[in-house]
């Protein structure tokens, strides 16, 4: 029996909350209760955090650039009280603290915003955010209690000093979240926002985090949710937890009781301690009267000193594939450009009272857009889905998500087909996730989907086709009656990257189409790609299949109908696939490895020498080179000026901490036991060069000092460390030390397989210095 989808259900009618169209009426972007307009269409927003006060000012544009390449479409940041006041009376905003400026740029790059203004947010801040003089006041924080409200009055008047004039009708200024995982405050989230308004902050959008059965103020705050592939949050000892295992699956459960949990059972004015428990709580789930949005998707994970997760792509982009197919109208990441700390001291760590020890400055989070601006591969799993949510997401928010009538059973179930189907009418997409990291899922043979769609069941492949075996690592959209050109897309065994050329609306009487439009896909690997077109009724459809070489394959379908390109490109070229939207409505598909954006719809590249860049020409059918201006760079001469030798003796195995999570080294011990090395030919700044140092190490703590100050730092995890020289203010006379701890072999740490296997075929203390780069790159221009 083929895999079947439930059947198709009665939905509540369509509503629109107060919120956006009662208060805060903006003309440009609204709510219903199942989507987000934007324009007066259906959209499916795309927001990624990158927080300002942790990227040096001069990097914002690129980093900026490169999410909106990635196909972001908001901006979301933290305002962290601790960066900007953290003594009482001396606020900051000035430089890379200048949120104004970070949000008119964003405006002036092509991005909306979503400030999330605490006054507490975590973000693995010190004392959660709170100055050290808030958090050592004697009030009742995160309450009603009129002394601490006081406090973050004055606190609120400092943003909106900053802000009020940009909450304007026209501003970029979409959404306001308060507060962060405060989860049964209801009444106190409802001040928060009373006494943002009061200075002067206004939004359409008004949010809450709602995981772990969060109460939140009815009509106040629109939920928004999380998920992640894995956390640092878990015990050093701990097996993979469910909650994790969850995102993976597709599911109408939007709740997560894991994120945070060791911070949650401890009173809302005092630091959370290891090892305590809330009660169970009611599972928060979507509202009624809100689209399901997301704004904690993991975009990685952050680096404990007790826990270092490393979710790879696939991991990242399984959980998003799996919440679009669940019903997310809002994709949100969590997070999607790192950075650094902008001092030392300001990380969550057990000497504040927080449960973990996070690095003093490193917050790289193995992002989509890492802390020294290199793409990680996760930056290409992405940006696929969310070209598809750029060209289809009209479409797409008013589906309704509908799960297959088999399931998953459990945990350990790895041979159930892990899929889901969004659809209205007859025209919907089949969403499949089928991998888990871990624990290696099934292929499954013998695949024909059954979905019950309005006027019919669907075969996907029919009966006259062989079946489909699902090797385990698909993660696919396939599109089902999508009409297009004239055409019906009937099926397809390819996801949909994007559409170039003609309007993309469904009806054709809605505009007139200004060229043949040009529907992209992408086959997935192992799984044969096939296109069924139907262009009347009365006829058989057309039955495209990829070709077996590594190329793209075009089909131009021309009858008295209509007039389609199919465009199947190959899976292999997945991670150098590119769709840029310009403001002028063009939409490009281009072949490169290098990281690609667009300047006032100027194509731009960052390489170190000339860029191989392909652009899709629809008229040629063809891809053709693009002609790039720029200068080439040569590699930084770094070397290490002493000989590196490191102490198969170390005997120090742990320095504190409790049993299930130790603490990191201290400076002072770092400045004992770790291996001194001395660097040179790291050069100087220079106009329009971007510079990194490239480590290749193993260990358990490096660091990196400037004339005697550390500037930068990391937990071994397995994966290069990529430094910004520039950040980092590196020049050619400065005394620049490398230094390395090694891991003692009994050290109570919980590493990545690929780190953990090297530990274990270690004797002794792991420590090594494998390579170092330095690196040069420079913007290139596309050549018209």
């Amino acid at each position: 029996m083929p895999p079947r989808l439930a059947a198709l259900e009665t939905r509540p009618p369509l509503t629109r909350p107060a919120m956006s169209n009662e208060r805060d009426r903006r003309g440009r972007i609204a709510l219903t209760s199942r989507y987000v307009e934007l324009d007066g269409r259906p959209a499916i927003p795309v927001s990624g955090e990158l927080h300002y006060s942790r990227v040096p000012r001069s990097q914002w544009r690129e980093r900026l650039q490169l999410m909106r390449s990635g196909g972001v479409t908001v901006v979301s940041t933290y305002v962290i009280w601790i960066h900007h006041e953290p003594v009482r009376g001396e606020p900051r905003f000035a430089d890379g603290l200048d949120v104004a400026a970070f949000v008119r740029l964003a405006a002036e790059v092509g991005l909306d915003v979503v400030v999330r203004i605490g006054p507490w947010c975590h973000g693995e801040v010190r004392n959660g955010g709170f100055p050290h003089w808030v958090a050592e006041a004697s009030v009742a924080h995160r309450t009603d209690d009129p002394a601490y409200l006081d406090l973050v009055r004055g606190w609120f008047d400092l943003i909106g000093r900053e802000l009020a004039p940009l909450c304007g009708p026209d501003s970029p200024v979409i959404g306001i979240q308060v507060e962060n995982e405060l989860i049964d405050r209801p009444g106190h989230l409802a001040t928060l926002v009373g006494l943002a308004r009061e200075a002067g902050l206004a939004a359409p959008i008004w949010t809450a985090t709602a995981w772990d059965g969060a109460e939140l103020p009815p009509e106040v705050v629109m939920p928004v949710f999380g998920g992640y592939a894995d956390g640092f949050w878990v015990d050093a000892d701990a097996p993979w937890p469910s909650s994790f295992r969850a995102h993976f699956r597709f599911s109408h459960d939007w709740d997560d009781p894991g994120i945070g949990a060791d911070l949650r059972g401890e009173r809302a004015d005092a630091p959370a301690a290891a090892g305590t428990a809330a009660p169970p709580r009611a599972r928060a789930a979507a509202s009624p009267d809100f689209p399901v949005a997301t704004c904690e998707l993991g975009g990685g994970m952050a680096t404990a000193y007790h826990r270092r997760p490393l979710p790879g792509a696939l991991d990242l982009a399984t959980v998003a594939n799996a919440k679009l197919g669940s019903g997310s109208n809002w994709q949100g990441y969590y997070m999607y450009a790192g950075g650094l700390n902008p001092g030392d001291g300001l990380q969550e760590s057990l000497a504040t009272g927080y449960p973990n020890d996070l690095p003093r400055f490193d917050y790289d989070f193995h992002a989509p857009i890492g802390a020294a601006g290199i793409l990680a591969p996760s930056h290409a799993a992405l940006r696929i889905q969310h070209a598809f949510l750029a060209a289809f997401g009209d479409r797409l928010a008013p589906m309704t998500s509908r799960l297959p009538e088999r399931m998953p059973r459990a945990d350990d179930d790895r041979s159930t087909l892990r899929w889901a189907v969004r659809s209205e009418g007859d025209a919907g997409f089949l969403f499949v996730g089928h991998h888990e990291p871990f624990d290696a899922l099934a292929a499954v043979a013998g695949v024909r989907f059954e979905v019950a769609l309005a006027s019919g069941t669907a075969l996907v492949p029919p009966s006259s086709r062989p079946p489909l075996t699902i090797p385990p690592g698909t993660v696919a959209r396939w599109p089902l009656g999508l009409a297009l050109g004239g055409a019906v897309v009937e099926w397809a065994t390819a996801s949909v990257v994007t559409v170039l050329g003609a309007d993309r609306t469904p009806d054709p009487s809605t505009s007139a189409a200004a060229a043949v439009p040009t529907l992209v896909l992408l086959a997935e690997p192992g799984v044969p790609a096939t296109v069924s077109v139907s262009t009347d009724v009365a006829s058989a459809p057309l039955l495209v299949d990829a070709r077996d070489d590594d190329g793209p394959t075009l089909h131009r379908l021309r009858d008295d109908h209509a007039e389609l390109d199919l465009l199947i490109l190959p899976a292999t070229w997945a991670d150098e696939l590119w769709v840029l939207d310009a403001r002028s409505g063009e939409r490009m598909v281009l072949r490169s490895r290098s990281p690609l954006w667009l300047d006032d719809d100027a194509l731009r590249a960052r390489s170190d020498r000339t860029p191989h860049v392909e652009r899709y020409d629809p008229t040629a059918g063809a891809f053709v080179g693009v002609a790039f201006d720029g200068t080439d760079s040569q590699r930084l001469p770094v070397r290490h000026t002493e000989v590196v030798r490191f102490d198969p003796n170390l005997a120090r195995a742990d320095f504190g901490g409790t049993p299930a999570r130790r603490a990191a080294p201290t400076a002072y011990d770092l400045d004992r036991l770790a291996v001194r090395i001395p660097l040179e030919g790291l050069g100087s700044p220079e106009d329009g060069v971007m510079r990194t140092l490239l480590v290749e190490w193993a260990g358990d703590v490096a660091t990196l000092e400037v004339d005697g100050r550390t500037v930068a730092d990391r937990f071994w995890d397995g994966t290069p460390w990529l430094v910004d020289l520039d950040a980092a203010s590196v020049h050619a006379s400065a005394q620049v030390v490398l230094r390395i701890l090694q891991l003692h072999p009994d050290a109570k740490i919980h590493l990545p397989p690929a780190a953990a296997a090297r530990r274990r075929t270690h004797d002794g203390p792991l420590g090594s210095l494998d390579r170092l780069v330095g690196l040069r790159s420079t913007v290139w221009r596309a050549i018209h």
